[in-house]
């Protein structure tokens, strides 16, 4: 972990705004997400531009993300639905430790055959989507994380996905979730970033916060019990912190 620092790696994968502009809207998820691989894949070469899509520090946070789902209990035997897992920035060391099923899903072609590539796991699953859900049946999996997924979404794009994770979850199953709050003064610092990129009309990904107060309403309207909610500066694991905020949502028994 020597030289990472995961608060201003948030910061800046969050904020830079790629170089095209004007387009597409950014609340066609698929649209903008293709969008901006294709952006970063002119700027740099292929294995590059794939761990570059999705924020730096692609192998410790990687290890961080899966430190988390293990700390929250994971089984090695279970099966884990990884939603937005990009180009298998968690896939790849999961893959070494994890015996059991994972499915993992993204709405970019390019980034879901890297991280099929670099897991090397010709038993787990990697589907593309074109929208908000699930490819999964009900009751299948002992856990769901979103690592920096919901900081891209609305507010009712985000709860119709813990919808389809508390759908998808066997009782007593969890969810992990990774958020930004403007209680965070990095996170803050996000947002002014954010205003000024649209100011200068730079298109970028939705760059979206969540009040602790709405994950506590959100909890009770699915029927889950809040586990913990952890600030992004949060050592939860000896890897080190996150940088984004943690909630730990459960189904019930």
């Amino acid at each position: 972990m020597s030289g990472f620092h995961p608060l201003r790696f948030v910061r800046e994968a969050l904020a830079q705004p790629s170089r095209l502009n004007r387009q597409p809207d950014s609340t066609d998820l698929k649209a903008v997400n293709i969008a901006f691989v294709a952006a970063i894949k002119a700027q740099m070469s292929h294995v590059e531009a794939m761990e570059s899509a999705i924020g730096g520090g692609f192998e410790q946070v990687g290890a961080i993300e899966l430190s988390v789902l293990r700390h929250y209990g994971l089984p090695i035997d279970g099966h884990l639905v990884d939603v937005g897992c990009g180009s298998g920035r968690l896939a790849r060391p999961l893959s070494a430790w994890l015996s059991g099923t994972y499915l993992g899903v993204d709405l970019v072609p390019d980034l879901i055959e890297h991280a099929r590539k670099i897991s090397a796991r010709p038993d787990w699953r990697f589907e593309v989507i074109d929208h908000i859900g699930i490819p999964e049946a009900d009751g299948a999996a002992d856990m769901v994380c979103f690592f920096s997924v919901l900081t891209h979404l609305l507010h009712e794009q985000s709860y119709w996905y813990l919808e389809e994770a508390h759908r998808v979850l066997k009782p007593g199953g969890a969810v992990v979730f990774s958020f930004l709050e403007f209680r965070d003064p990095v996170h803050l610092q996000i947002f002014r970033d954010t205003v000024t990129n649209h100011k200068l009309k730079h298109m970028q990904p939705l760059n979206t916060f969540i009040d602790r107060g709405a994950l506590e309403v959100w909890a009770r309207e699915l029927g889950m019990d809040i586990v913990d909610i952890r600030d992004g500066s949060d050592a939860v694991v000896a890897e080190g912190a996150l940088g984004q905020s943690l909630c730990v949502l459960r189904k019930a028994g």
